[in-house]
Order: structure tokens, then C-alpha cells, then sequence
């Protein structure tokens, strides 16, 4: 029995000394140091304390950015062409053109002299640091000990601090985590300068200016100013001032080889927007042919409508593969469709790219981005008319209508043909359902603001005709305007009865051996198309095309205010 309770109790003992140890241990900070990983690296390149994979080169002045590393971090939308070694840098108010060695350089295609020309080491693309400050407003600190570069972006917010470890000649360790236990990177004089990226109960996340980022107790950091970098103010443009809190009103006008005296066409009550079909991409080298009409344009003008003249890439899609594959052929486009706006006094431009390979969509996607800051400086709307979202390739599958958004002031949904002129059985060009949902995808899947959303609106019908030919049913379809089909119906006395399928007058014939259907486009549909757009608030309605409407149409359409 005395032999079992002193074994009992020299295990309890040597338990509670073992418990002790362990506490003493847990309550000793770790006195051991290690260099961080990166220690040695040539230019290591920081961004809210992280790593970056690649390192920058030269310094000062001539410091330059590995291209994976801004493309990464601070846009991923700069634009390297291999062919021609061209960078372009773009934001909502400006455009840089850069080509590798050269100190020549476009902005907003203006010639401008760059100091230091960007450069291509081991297969990493340079970018000097001025064009970079320039464009995205940046702010860089380099340590002239380590050589670490800190990349502040415009709108980072930065916590500075400082050590705080009890008054001169003390120090505060940096670990290596957030924990006593851990390996000490530095002993960090008091008073020294912090960033701090994160923030805990205990331990904060910090950064020295040369570039060491470790775990602090918060005890030992006191807090400073909180900073924003830098976001300028993009000035307003057309959009925020004269069409702020006006709702658009457009009809395009289709432009073929005959010139259309403007004076036949009447009165157009409740159209404050023209978008003649004027221009189009012609060839490989992005030529832009005109048919602008400077007699339409005054027309128009003297009845206060603007005009947002409409260029197209003559829905060729091989011919916009090349026309959009270079900077060079992007910038004739434009160039020439700004001329032709100076030149005809225009008030913006409509975009209306059809038939386009989806191997093509980011070329379309870049252009309207280098478009965009160029047609504000000549205070030009910018919008593009944009199909329903499916899978249909050339129709809709290049279109990435959520990277086009920000560049654009408006975008057309054209929410019609949901049965288009060859399709294998009748239906609507646009039923009510349909387009709501055509519309509500772009909205919430696309995440395009209702403020930019104007919806398409058509003011054609197409008489389906069917036909039985050897035990089976062909179907062939036209498309007529309002007038056409009002004559239609007066003429053969045609009674039209409500589709609740499709929220439209319905009506159907037979004459011969064909039978006729018809989804009409009348004023009980366009009525429903203006409260599908106040219900979704929408920016505003678009009509296709102005020579198919009627008066109904135009009286019905200037209730959308």
C-alpha cells in the first residue's frame, strides 16, 4: 500500500512539473530569428504586404513593373499585343499607347515623350513607372536598403501606425505569425513606421517601408492616420449633366443607298434621339465608309434631337477578326468615326457590331474601351446595341456584356427576334415574357446598372406563312411595318384577338392553301414594352427602325418619359 501511493504520487508530481513546464514554455516568447523568404531577392514587389511572383527592375525614375504583376493587381484589362509589342493602358478618361523600346508614345492618340521606354527581360514585359502614375494614379515606395517596392493602388486603403514599445532603445518584435512561439523577422526600434494590413484582438499584420511584413501584438503598434490613395474625379460628362434625369427616347433610322429627305419624315412626338445606320468598317484595316447627311443632321437638330450616328462592322465577321486584331486598326477605326462626328456635329455614337466570331469578343470588348475615353473628350454618348444573352455563336456568345458596361454610357438590348426571319416554326418576334426575361438576364446576371439599359423595342411583324408540301409543314416569314399590317387587316376585315401567351393581338387566316399567323406590334404591345421598362426602370427605350413605325407608334412611345 506505502510503495502504490508514493508511485501515485511521484507520477502526480512529475505530471504537475511537466503541466508547469509546459506553461513557463507557452509564456516565453520565442527568442530564435529568421530572415523571411524573400530575403536576397533583387526587387521584390509588395502589394497590401504580399509577395508578388515577379520582381520589378531599375529604380528611381527608371523603376519598371513586370506586366504580370499590373495586369494581376492594378488592371487586368492592359492590353499587350505580341505582334507589334504594343501596351495600352486605358481608363474611363484616357488611353496610352506604349510600344516596347521606344520612348515614343500616344496619349489619347496624341504623341507624348516617355523618359524611359518599357522592355522585354527573359520573356517579362517592363512598364515604366510615369505612364503607370499617369493612367491608374498609383503610388510606389521603394526602400533604398532593400530595394522592396510597396504598389499602392488608387483607392487602397492604407492604416499607417508606428511601434510603440515603451520609449527610446526599445524594441517590439515582427514574427513570423501571430504567435509568441513564432521566429522574430526584426526587433523593431520604437517609433517606427508601419503599415498595418490587418487587424485581429491580439495581433495585427504589419509592414516595415523596407518591405518586411510580419505579426505584431497590437499592444505594442499605435495607430495613425487612415488613407485613401487617390481616386481623381473623372469629370461629368454629357450623360450626368444634360441627360440627368431625362429618359432616352431613341428610333434608329436604316440608311440603305438612296438618300432620305429628312423633311418627308414628320412629326416624331416623344423622340428626343436619331441613330442613323451612317458608318461602317469597310476592310481588313478598319477604313470606315460614310453616309452622313449633314441636311438630316440640322433637321434634326432644329427640333431638338440629338444625333448618335450608328457605326457598324457591316456584319462581316472575318473582315472585324482583322480590323480589330491591332491597335493600329482599332485607332483608324476610331480616328475616322471621330472625324465624322466633328465633322457632321454629331452628339454620340451607337456601336452595332453583328456577326462576330467569340474567339473575337475581347478585340470587340477593347475597342469600346479605347473608344470610350476618346468620345467623352469630344463630349460624344457612347452606347452599343447588344443582343439577348444565348448560346448562339455570331449572334450573341462574343458579346461580354458585363466588361463592356463600365465603358459604355448606355447599352441597347435588342430584344427582338426571338423568332427571326428563318425560323423553323411562327412565333413572335418578341413576346412580353421573353423580353422580360431577356431583359431581367442582363440585369442580374450581367450585372448591368438600369441606368445604362435602354430596352430594344421593335416596330416590325412578320406574316408567317405555312404551308403543307409533301405531308410536311414549311414555314416562310416578311417583315412588314405598322402601316402594312393596319392595311392588312382593314383590308381582309381581320378581327384580332389577345394572345395571352405572348401579351400581343393575335391573328391568323387562310388564303389558298397557306395559313397566315400574325404576333402584332401594335399600340397594346408597345404600351406593355414602356410599363416593362418603368417597371424595371430602365435608362430608356430604343425603336428598330423609325420608317417602320407609324403615328400610333410614335404617340403611343412619347409616353415614356
Amino acid at each position: 500500500m506505502n510503495k502504490s501511493r508514493r508511485v501515485r504520487r511521484w507520477w502526480i508530481t512529475a505530471c504537475v512539473l511537466i503541466i508547469a513546464a509546459a506553461a513557463a514554455y507557452i509564456m516565453i516568447p520565442n527568442p530564435f530569428h529568421e530572415d523571411p523568404d524573400w530575403k536576397g531577392i533583387d526587387k521584390p514587389i509588395f502589394v497590401k504586404g504580399e509577395l508578388m511572383d515577379y520582381t520589378a527592375q531599375g529604380t528611381g525614375d527608371s523603376l519598371q513593373i513586370p506586366l504580370p504583376v499590373l495586369q494581376a493587381e492594378v488592371d487586368p484589362n492592359i492590353r499587350y499585343e505580341q505582334a507589334t509589342q504594343s501596351i495600352i493602358l486605358t481608363s474611363n478618361s484616357s488611353i496610352m499607347h506604349l510600344k516596347e523600346g521606344s520612348t515614343q508614345a500616344e496619349l489619347n492618340m496624341k504623341p507624348v515623350q516617355l523618359r524611359f521606354a518599357p522592355e522585354q527581360q527573359q520573356q517579362i514585359m517592363y512598364v515604366p513607372l510615369a505612364p503607370l502614375k499617369q493612367i491608374y494614379h498609383m503610388d510606389v515606395h521603394e526602400d533604398p536598403d532593400t530595394g522592396a517596392v510597396i504598389l499602392m493602388r488608387a483607392g487602397d486603403q492604407i492604416q499607417y501606425a508606428s511601434v510603440s514599445a515603451g520609449g527610446s532603445g526599445q524594441t517590439a518584435a515582427l514574427r513570423s505569425a501571430a504567435s509568441i512561439q513564432s521566429r522574430v523577422y526584426s526587433d523593431v526600434p520604437d517609433g517606427t513606421h508601419l503599415r498595418v494590413w490587418q487587424t485581429g484582438d491580439e495581433w495585427l499584420k504589419v509592414q516595415l517601408d523596407n518591405g518586411i511584413t510580419g505579426y505584431m501584438q497590437r499592444k505594442s503598434v499605435q495607430l495613425g492616420e487612415l488613407t485613401t490613395i487617390p481616386v481623381p474625379a473623372i469629370p461629368d460628362n454629357r450623360v450626368q449633366t444634360e441627360w440627368k434625369g431625362k429618359k432616352v427616347n431613341l428610333a434608329w433610322e436604316a440608311v440603305y443607298e438612296q438618300r432620305r429627305d429628312p423633311h418627308t419624315i414628320g412629326k416624331l412626338p416623344g423622340i428626343n434621339v436619331l441613330s442613323p445606320t451612317w458608318f461602317e468598317i469597310i476592310d481588313d484595316s478598319g477604313n470606315v465608309r460614310s453616309k452622313a447627311d449633314m441636311e438630316y443632321v440640322n433637321w434634326a437638330h432644329h427640333r431638338g434631337i440629338e444625333i448618335w450616328a450608328l457605326l457598324s462592322n457591316g456584319f462581316d465577321a472575318d473582315r472585324t477578326t482583322e480590323a480589330l486584331s491591332s491597335y493600329e486598326n482599332r485607332r483608324r477605326i476610331i480616328t475616322q468615326t471621330l472625324e465624322y462626328a466633328k465633322m457632321y456635329q454629331l452628339d454620340g455614337i451607337n456601336i452595332d457590331f453583328e456577326s462576330v466570331y467569340t474567339t473575337d469578343g475581347p478585340n470587340v470588348t477593347q475597342f469600346i474601351r479605347e473608344l470610350k475615353p476618346l468620345a467623352a473628350e469630344h463630349s460624344l454618348v457612347l452606347s452599343m446595341d447588344v443582343t439577348p444573352k444565348s448560346n448562339s455563336e455570331l449572334w450573341s456568345k462574343f458579346l461580354d456584356r458585363q466588361s463592356l458596361a463600365p465603358s459604355l454610357d448606355y447599352m441597347m438590348v435588342m430584344a427582338y427576334d426571338e423568332h427571326w426571319a428563318s425560323s423553323p416554326e411562327a412565333g413572335s418576334v418578341a413576346s412580353l415574357s421573353w423580353t422580360e426575361k431577356a431583359m431581367r438576364r442582363v440585369l442580374e446576371e450581367d450585372e448591368v446598372p438600369a441606368d445604362k439599359l435602354i430596352l430594344g423595342i421593335p416596330l416590325y411583324t412578320r406574316i408567317w406563312t405555312e404551308k403543307s408540301e409533301n405531308g410536311q409543314t414549311k414555314v416562310s416569314s416578311k417583315a412588314v411595318g405598322m402601316e402594312s399590317i393596319a392595311n392588312l387587316l382593314a383590308d381582309k376585315k381581320l378581327k384580332p384577338r389577345l394572345d395571352t401567351a405572348t401579351g400581343q393581338n393575335y391573328v391568323e387566316y387562310k388564303d389558298k392553301d397557306a395559313t397566315y399567323k400574325i404576333w402584332i406590334e401594335d399600340e397594346l404591345s408597345l404600351k406593355a414594352r414602356i410599363a416593362l421598362a418603368r417597371k424595371l426602370q430602365l435608362a430608356g427605350i430604343a425603336s428598330w427602325t423609325r420608317s417602320l413605325g407609324d403615328e400610333r407608334a410614335w404617340d403611343t412611345l412619347s409616353e415614356f418619359k
